[in-house]
């Protein structure tokens, strides 16, 4: 079947009132483009979880798990192009409750990490909050001219938004760290993302339940 060409100008409603059509992402570019990025988290998640697990540091582990998180929601938005709004909101349900479980990890992570365990090296960090950076960055470049539409494809761009401004926060930590010698920065840092991610996930979760409601 032919996709029809979508348009920002106003169109007829059965109804006979004009309503704006808003970008849905239902075209072959923009799911060619949502699949790069989702190629650029899974590679991102890979070399930052590595450095995680070998410095036991809560900021690179609540980076890594948010570039994971990142790569099955971008995934989740891909599958849902073009649905109905409940297969869109019941998948929205998915991505908060996912995102709040992340949270919950991290945090119990950083509180742990706060009992026991060396200060990380700080170069580390700063080096893999670089990267975490570097690959947000290439996906936002990707994503811009994507950054208005429905919810589905804002929520992609403003997800892309705050992880590069989450990767300036993890490399920030770790030139803390690096001058205190002190694992503190790492883990207030890790403690701050986990926090982050659940006012994230209510929000979603909350304004899925509503769209569900509607729905029904």
């Amino acid at each position: 079947m032919t996709e029809r060409p979508l348009s920002s100008e106003p169109a007829a409603s059965g109804c006979g009132c004009g309503a704006t059509v808003k970008f849905d992402g239902a075209t072959p570019a923009y799911r060619r483009i949502l699949m790069a990025v989702i190629a650029i988290n899974g590679a991102a998640f890979l070399a930052i979880a590595g450095g995680a697990a070998l410095q036991g540091s809560a900021a690179l582990g609540a980076n890594a798990l948010d570039f994971l998180a990142d790569a099955a929601t971008y995934g989740i938005s891909l599958a849902v192009i073009g649905r109905t709004v409940a297969v869109r909101s019941g998948a929205a349900l998915v991505k908060g409750a996912s995102l709040a479980a992340l949270a919950l990890f991290i945090l119990g992570y950083a509180i742990w990490r706060a009992t026991s365990g060396a200060p990380p090296e700080g170069f580390v960090i700063t080096g893999l909050g670089a990267l975490g950076f570097f690959a947000n960055a290439l996906a936002a470049l990707l994503l811009v001219r994507h950054r208005e539409g429905d919810a589905n494809v804002r929520s992609v761009w403003l997800c892309t938004r705050n992880d590069l401004i989450q990767s300036v926060v993890v490399a920030g930590t770790g030139l803390a760290v690096w001058l205190t010698a002190s694992r503190w920065p790492d883990l207030i840092a890790g403690a701050i993302l986990a926090v982050v991610f659940l006012q994230s996930a209510w929000s979603i979760l909350k304004q899925s339940r509503a769209e569900l409601k509607a729905a029904a």
